[in-house]
């Protein structure tokens, strides 16, 4: 295991490349397997993780997701989305491909995973401000995301507000609880 605290292991933050994929796919399943077990049942986050969590090839292909490293060790990833898409990885029902309008439209946030030897160190934070500052860039004046329970602190403290709760239908009829937040970044006249 890397030791996050040693001398060196300073983040490095890059734009995904579908080389990374499968390194990208492991350290989501450690993300989820570590940092909702206090939220979520194990059947959840075993459904959650076939069906709904998982790599977004499109963001790495529009280069909007992002990898942090620390020591060589993939530490983090997550990015944002000028799509439709609000969540779910490759697998997941219901994805489009449709282009967002920043006129009208929230940017996604999208895919944040932190492997739980390197939470609580300003990674997550880190990727946010990568994918704010991306999206401001294309004129986006909103953010969107679908936050996972144990997401919602950070979310919180990076100024979004809850604007509901949503159940996804897991195999088998269980159910697993997300938390849409929204963020105003801009406005319309710059």
């Amino acid at each position: 295991m890397i030791d996050a605290a040693a001398p060196g292991h300073t983040p490095v933050l890059r734009p995904a490349v579908m080389a990374d994929r499968p390194a990208l796919a492991a350290l989501m399943e450690r993300s989820v397997r570590g940092l909702s077990r206090d939220h979520y049942a194990p059947g959840q986050i075993d459904g959650s993780l076939k069906t709904i969590f998982g790599i977004d090839g499109t963001l790495i292909a529009d280069g909007t997701y992002f990898v942090v490293t620390m020591g060589g060790a993939y530490a983090a990833c997550g990015g944002w989305s000028r799509r439709r898409t609000l969540f779910g990885g490759d697998q997941a029902a219901g994805r489009s491909p449709d282009r967002l309008d920043p006129a009208i439209d929230a940017a996604r946030i999208r895919a944040f995973f932190v492997d739980p030897a390197f939470a609580r160190r300003g990674i997550g934070r880190l990727l946010m401000r990568a994918s704010e500052q991306a999206a401001r860039a294309e004129g986006f004046t909103w953010l969107e995301l679908m936050a996972t329970l144990p997401g919602v602190p950070l979310y919180t403290a990076m100024g979004f507000t809850a604007t509901g709760r949503h159940e996804e239908t897991l195999p088998g009829g269980d159910t697993i609880a997300f938390v849409p937040m929204r963020k105003r970044i801009g406005n319309a006249t710059g």
